[in-house]
């Protein structure tokens, strides 16, 4: 997956909730386009509501997809 695939979810106009999906079978939703970054090798995605952050490596990204809201 390159960086370049992520960056235009989080642009999208208007933001549409999307899911990146890992290797190892963890989805993280990215629910507001302030709680993800990218870089070169990285996402971090952030869940304020748990004080948490997630790294992920892009080399594990296998998906992103938009979020099937429920």
């Amino acid at each position: 997956m390159t960086m370049e695939t992520i960056r235009e979810f989080i642009r999208r106009e208007p933001f549409e909730p999307f899911v990146i999906r890992l290797s190892n079978g963890e989805a993280h939703e990215i629910r507001h386009p302030e709680c993800v970054a990218i870089t070169k090798t990285k996402v971090v995605v952030t869940y304020p509501d748990d004080d948490r952050v997630v790294n992920c490596g892009l080399i594990h990204v296998n998906a992103v997809e938009v979020l099937q809201q429920a």
